[in-house]
């Protein structure tokens, strides 16, 4: 409880009065002894009122709160939250309101003054914007509560139970993207499109055609129909593909608002989004992290959900990634081919033992090994040279890059799958690279 801004004002002015009575008195000036005492009786009063206002305050119910809040927030993305006020006082009541908003979201609109008239409800609203994903309780909501009189104001704090989690936006990240990819498919028709031959997945019964092969001819639906008869192939839908994401703390660097953690995290949902749209399996298996975390391939679009929830609260730690183990620990979970696609951040000194790690796996699954490249390293190989101090980051940026070059060659020429890109374009790269492959029937 603190006295207001009207107390505050007539305390000041009676307790001026009475000084000004008393400095006039010491400076022998006549004052009325009458008055003198009606200032000090005014100033008696006014404390006397402020404890009465004190105490009806302090019996004072709380208002009623009730806050309506999304059960899942985009990470990056602004979001309303709402607050329903009501209270069963006879006179009109004006309140301040603070919500409590957790650590790592971001808000607007707060702090917001009301009037509450008596018997009704009233609805405000208010933005928050995660600036990290996780899950998120709403505990409290403050209320600034102003006594019968306006002489004190209460501080109350209601308990307000919520929680919420906050999920990659990588909707919002590749924008239309999605709906281009699904244009795309239709275009080239992956997905539609059946494939003659031998090795894929059969699909149906046909009449023969002209330009098939004997090979595809089923003699024995023939000699039923007395005509020939072809099987015709299609993709084969059954694929799975697992990403294999690095926890450690080289993906702990920042381009622009997102980690590069939070860029692989929104590549690897894109990828799963298309892939689980032409009936592959998807899973995920992390290493470096706190703590390990396992998703075995599924086929179906509940599987993006559940990726989803997999992966939310998911954050980086200050780990070294071992290679050779999170190898160790796929391969003793996945025994059925699958795409592997490892998504890290190279270094010059990972050599020998990624290139052991990735051929381990390549000698069971197709291997892709997806590495983000830092912006800044770029902008700094394009910037002009000045000084001194310029010189030498150019230099040391330039040395950085030809020793990352020469373990992308190393790895090439080992017959490793690479992409070295910016976190940015890391999802229509993957995108891409896997709907190659797809059409191609190498997967």
């Amino acid at each position: 409880m603190k006295p207001s801004r009207l107390f505050l004002t007539w305390l000041g002015i009676l307790l001026a009065l009475d000084v000004l009575l008393g400095a006039a008195r010491a400076f022998g000036l006549a004052v009325a002894a009458s008055l003198q005492a009606i200032a000090w009786g005014l100033l008696l009063a006014l404390l006397l009122l402020a404890m009465l206002d004190a105490f009806r305050l302090r019996r004072l119910p709380s208002p009623q709160l009730q806050r309506q809040l999304p059960g899942s927030l985009p990470l990056g993305r602004w979001s309303e939250v709402r607050l329903e006020v009501r209270h069963d006082f006879a006179q009109p009541l004006p309140l301040e309101l603070f919500d409590h908003v957790p650590d790592g979201l971001g808000f607007e609109y707060l702090p917001q003054s009301l009037l509450l008239e008596p018997g009704q409800s009233q609805e405000l609203g208010y933005r928050v914007r995660p600036l990290k994903r996780g899950h998120f309780n709403f505990e409290r909501c403050e209320v600034s509560l102003p006594s019968p009189l306006g002489l004190w104001s209460a501080r109350r704090l209601l308990k307000l139970n919520d929680s919420t989690r906050v999920y990659p936006d990588f909707a919002r990240l590749y924008g239309a993207r999605l709906l281009a990819v699904d244009n795309w498919l239709n275009q080239i028709g992956v997905r539609q499109q059946p494939r003659r031959g031998l090795g894929l997945e059969f699909n149906q019964l046909r009449e023969f055609r002209e330009g098939d092969s004997l090979r595809q001819i089923d003699w024995k639906a023939t000699a039923r129909q007395r005509t020939p008869i072809a099987r015709e192939y299609q993709d084969e839908r059954d694929q799975q593909i697992v990403f294999m994401l690095d926890c450690g703390r080289r993906m702990r660097s920042q381009d622009g608002e997102l980690a590069h953690f939070d860029h692989a995290l929104n590549a690897c949902l894109l990828l799963s989004y298309v892939a689980l749209r032409q009936g592959d399996a998807v899973g995920l298996s992390t290493f470096a992290g706190e703590r390990r975390r396992y998703l075995a391939p599924v086929k179906g679009a509940g599987q993006l959900s559940a990726l989803l929830n997999t992966v939310y609260d998911l954050d980086s730690s200050q780990r070294c990634a071992d290679f050779q183990a999170a190898a160790s620990e796929l391969l003793a979970r996945q025994k059925r081919r699958a795409l592997v696609v490892l998504v890290t951040n190279l270094r010059d000194e990972d050599d020998e033992e990624l290139l052991t790690a990735v051929k381990r796996l390549g000698r069971q699954h197709r291997v892709l090994v997806a590495s983000l490249r830092e912006e800044v390293l770029d902008q700094l190989r394009q910037a002009p040279v000045h000084n001194l101090p310029d010189a030498l980051a150019y230099c040391g940026t330039i040395n950085y890059l030809n020793a990352r070059t020469d373990l992308h060659e190393r790895l090439s020429a080992q017959g490793v799958a690479l992409l070295d890109v910016r976190p940015g374009e890391l999802g229509a790269e993957l995108v891409t690279r896997y709907l190659s492959w797809k059409k191609a029937g190498t997967l």
